[in-house]
C-alpha cells in the first residue's frame, strides 16, 4: 500500500479542494468519514493524508474512490509528493475539535439567539457526555436551545417535563401493577429505556418545578462516578447503568421571580454544567421578530423590540421598579397579535399588563409599564402618565 500527500484547502469560493503537489485535482469524495476528516485538515492547515489500496483512495481508515476518474498509474506517481505527516492528534479528539469549532456554528439554526461561544460550550459538552443545566428568566429559549442541539448531532432524543409530574418515581423507574392471570409484575418505566440507549441526549424540562424526590431518583443517574438507577420496585432491585454517551440537558428557572420553583440542592447544581442562557438585547430581539414575521412592518417590529428592550434594561439595573421583564416568547406573541391585525397599543394592553401588578397606584409595575410604552406608542390620551426622563437612553 503506497502513501502520499495531498495538499486541502478552501478556494476564493469557501469550497474545498484538493490536489497534489504537481497539481493533479481530486474532487471529495461522498463517505461521511473522509469528508469529516478532509475537513478537519483544512482547519487545522494540514495536509491530508492518503493511501493508495487497490485503485482506491483511502483518508484515514476509510476507502473512498476519488471521483475524478484518474488511472491508477497516475495516482501512483503521486508518491513522489510526500512531505511530512500532519501533527499526530488521536483521530476522535480531532473530529470534536474540528465539529466543535468548524462544522457546529452553521448547525444553530437562525431563530436561536444564542452567542456562538454558548453554543459551541454547548455542542462541546453533549459531545463529551457532560450533564448540562440550561438556565436563564422563562421564554428566553432554553428549550429551544436543547431541541436545537439534539437536531445537530442527529442523536436519539428523550424529552421528560419534570414540572408536571406528579409522581416521580412512576416517571423516572415505573409501577408495579396485578392481574389476575400474572399476579404482581413491574414495568419499567420510558426513562429506564432512554438511559440504556448509547448517545441518548435526554431532556429533564423544569428541573427546578420537579418534587425532590425525582432528584434523590437521579443522584445517581448524574454523578459521573455512578452513572445508575436502582429499579426499586423490580425483582431482586437491579440496577440499570446509563449507556455510553448519553448525555443530560436541564432546564431551570432560577431567581426569586420564580415563586412556584424550588431551591435545587448543591449536590444536585455539582453535577451539572452551567449554561446560562441571557435575554436579548433590543437589536436581537428585532432581528428574530424580523425574521419570524418577515412580512410585518418593520415600525411595529421596532417599538415591539425598543419596549422589551427597556424592561430589560430596568430588571439590569441595581434596583429595578418591575420584578420581571418581558420575555422573548411574550414579545413573539405580540408580534403575532400585530401580524394579524391587532394595534401594538391592543397588543400590549393583553399581553403586556396582565404580567404585572397594578396595586400602589401611580407608583405600581403597572403604571411604570405603561410609562415605558408610551415612549413609544399613544395610549389614546394627551397627558403623559409621568416624566420619562428617567428612561431614556
Amino acid at each position: 500500500m503506497q502513501e502520499f500527500i495531498l495538499n486541502a484547502y478552501r478556494d476564493s469560493d469557501k469550497n474545498i479542494v484538493i490536489e497534489s503537489k504537481n497539481g493533479l485535482k481530486f474532487n471529495m469524495p461522498t463517505d461521511t468519514d473522509s469528508i469529516r476528516k478532509i475537513k478537519q485538515a483544512v482547519s487545522f492547515k494540514q495536509n491530508v493524508r492518503a493511501k493508495m489500496d487497490n485503485g482506491s483512495v483511502v483518508f484515514g481508515a476509510t476507502k473512498a474512490m476519488p471521483t475524478g476518474g484518474k488511472p491508477f498509474e497516475e495516482l501512483m506517481a503521486l508518491a513522489v509528493d510526500y512531505v511530512a505527516a500532519p501533527v499526530d492528534v488521536p483521530t476522535e479528539q480531532a473530529e470534536l475539535i474540528n465539529f466543535v469549532h468548524t462544522e457546529a456554528k452553521d448547525l444553530k439554526p437562525d431563530l436561536l439567539m444564542m452567542g456562538n461561544l454558548s453554543w459551541k460550550y454547548l455542542v462541546r459538552s453533549a459531545m463529551r457526555g457532560k450533564n448540562i443545566m440550561m438556565t436563564g428568566p422563562a421564554g428566553c429559549g432554553k428549550t429551544m436551545a436543547a431541541k436545537s442541539l439534539v437536531n445537530a448531532l442527529d442523536r436519539p432524543e428523550f424529552y421528560f417535563n419534570l414540572g408536571a409530574t406528579q409522581d416521580p418515581r412512576s416517571t423516572l423507574i415505573g409501577n408495579t401493577h396485578f392481574s389476575k392471570e400474572d399476579g404482581t409484575y413491574f414495568t419499567e418505566s420510558e426513562f429506564v429505556r432512554a438511559i440504556q440507549t448509547e448517545n441518548a441526549v435526554i431532556l429533564l424540562d423544569e428541573l427546578s418545578r420537579a418534587h425532590p424526590e425525582a432528584w434523590n431518583i437521579l443522584m445517581t443517574v448524574l454523578d459521573q462516578g455512578q452513572r445508575y438507577l436502582r429499579l426499586d420496585e423490580a425483582d431482586g432491585s437491579p440496577t440499570v447503568k446509563v449507556a455510553k454517551g448519553v448525555c443530560f440537558i436541564a432546564t431551570a428557572n432560577i431567581g426569586n421571580e420564580y415563586t412556584s420553583t424550588r431551591v435545587i440542592d448543591r449536590a444536585m447544581l455539582d453535577r451539572f454544567t452551567i449554561i446560562e442562557m441571557e435575554m436579548l438585547g433590543a437589536d436581537k430581539e428585532k432581528d428574530l421578530l424580523t425574521m419570524l414575521y418577515p412580512n410585518l412592518d418593520l415600525e411595529s417590529i421596532g417599538i415591539i423590540g425598543d419596549i422589551v428592550g427597556d424592561t430589560r434594561k430596568e430588571m439590569a439595573t441595581e434596583s429595578p421598579r418591575i420584578s420581571t421583564a418581558i420575555s422573548t416568547r411574550a414579545s413573539v406573541e405580540l408580534a403575532s397579535l400585530v401580524y394579524d391585525g391587532f394595534t401594538v397599543e391592543e397588543a400590549a394592553g393583553v399581553i403586556i399588563y396582565p404580567q404585572y401588578d397594578s396595586a400602589g397606584g401611580v407608583d405600581s409595575e403597572r403604571t411604570f409599564v405603561k410609562q415605558i410604552i408610551q415612549k413609544y406608542i399613544s395610549d389614546g390620551t394627551e397627558e403623559d402618565l409621568f416624566n420619562t426622563d428617567g428612561l431614556e437612553e
